[in-house]
């Protein structure tokens, strides 16, 4: 563990949160040299008052953009002593103001829902009670396609000739010209009814161009209002996932595995951007997201269950600076298979968490709210779909 000399310039009651994090498993000052400079760096701008006052709030929104934690990625004594120099301004904060500066935001309420930081903050209540943010209202954020590059324009450079060669020259130009009128014309004949492929103007890529990731899936925290039986044995459920439209009609299999008693008023994950399918008759506008046992469907199936206190429409993301913040995609075009790419990565793991795993890097990126991690509620190792 590193020295906390540099913890030693921050005031009570924010260097006990900070010692207590540390105690409990935070990498104290960080892993590497590097690391450590940056953490000591952050750490005296935190004790300096010079970042975590309510007028730097759009400069750190921006330095967060892109990023999970403050230094490298895991967290540090840095992370913590933002969120206490933070905490003061952000139990004032209207949901107007946050939502201003909504990667900000986003990080405060990561780090304040971490379990080290948690246990730290509670036990100095109420100087770092849990801040609640409210996100059923915050604003949609907009994937934007990359603007296509403009090509300069050279400046033409004419120089004068000498007044014997321009004479020369304007009568070699106008035989030229002439010429160049008469292939005008026999040529407007036989390309007439054309379109000119210089006139095309060039489509702006695709939302959903590119590799496939986690984070084009929309995920979303539901509640089931009511679940019958259907004739031909599936079920129909009323789903309630925060829509001002009302609640959505989802055809499922799961009463052949989970009793309808069972889920009634149950709380769970849906994916929302599937395209609406004509399933026994009925168009189903969403899929519940399920964990089935490693042993396989007839060893069981479970629902996944949000965190508690979750509200229907609460967001449900990947971790990691590479997917948080991204907007998923309207619709999943069924002919990219998009889901059906990412699937295979669904996982959860030893602790029952809920959990994407990239297959080339082999990261682990939990699936989470802004208000805790999704779990299974017994399924180690098990496939979701």
């Amino acid at each position: 563990m590193s020295s906390p000399a540099a913890l030693s310039k921050l005031q009570r009651p924010l260097r006990d949160l900070v010692f207590g994090a540390i105690q409990d498993g935070a990498k104290d000052l960080g892993a590497s040299e590097k690391d450590q400079a940056e953490v000591a760096e952050w750490i005296g701008k935190i004790a300096d008052g010079v970042v975590g006052n309510a007028e730097g709030l759009k400069d750190l929104d921006a330095t967060l953009t892109p990023r999970t934690y403050v230094v490298s990625n895991y967290l540090t004594a840095a992370d913590v002593a933002l969120y206490g120099a933070l905490h003061p301004t952000f139990s004032q904060l209207q949901p107007v103001q946050y939502y201003a500066t909504p990667a900000l935001t986003r990080y405060f309420d990561h780090i304040q829902a971490n379990p080290v930081v948690r246990k730290s903050a509670d036990a100095l209540k109420p100087a770092f009670a849990a801040v609640t943010l409210d996100f059923s209202s915050a604003p949609p954020q907009e994937r934007k396609a990359p603007e296509p590059k403009k090509k300069e324009k050279k400046e033409a450079t004419t120089a004068v000739p000498p007044p014997e060669q321009t004479r020369e020259s304007s009568a070699s130009a106008s035989k030229k010209e002439r010429a160049k009128k008469e292939k005008t014309v026999s040529a407007e004949g036989a390309s007439e009814g054309k379109k000119e492929k210089t006139s095309k103007i060039a489509p702006a890529p695709a939302e959903d161009a590119g590799e496939p990731i986690p984070s084009m899936i929309d995920l979303r925290v539901g509640h089931i209002l009511d679940v019958k039986k259907h004739p031909d044995a599936d079920g129909l459920y009323q789903i309630d996932f925060g829509e001002e439209t009302g609640a959505r009609t989802v055809v499922s299999g799961l009463v052949n595995y989970i009793p309808i008693e069972k889920m009634q008023d149950k709380w769970l994950v849906g994916v929302c951007n599937l395209k609406p399918a004509n399933m026994r008759g009925v168009k189903s506008f969403a899929m519940v997201l399920c964990a089935t046992s490693k042993d396989g469907k007839e060893a069981g199936i479970e629902v996944i269950d949000p965190p508690p206190n979750s509200k229907p429409g609460d967001r449900v993301y990947f971790e990691g600076a590479e997917f948080e913040g991204k907007v998923p995609l309207s619709q999943l075009n069924p002919k990219k298979k998009i889901f059906e790419a990412i699937q295979p990565g669904f996982i959860t793991l030893q602790s029952r968490e809920a959990a994407w795993i990239n297959p080339t890097t082999k990261s682990v990126h939990k699936i989470r709210t802004a208000s805790g991690v999704c779990t299974a509620p017994t399924f180690v190792g098990a496939s979701l779909s």
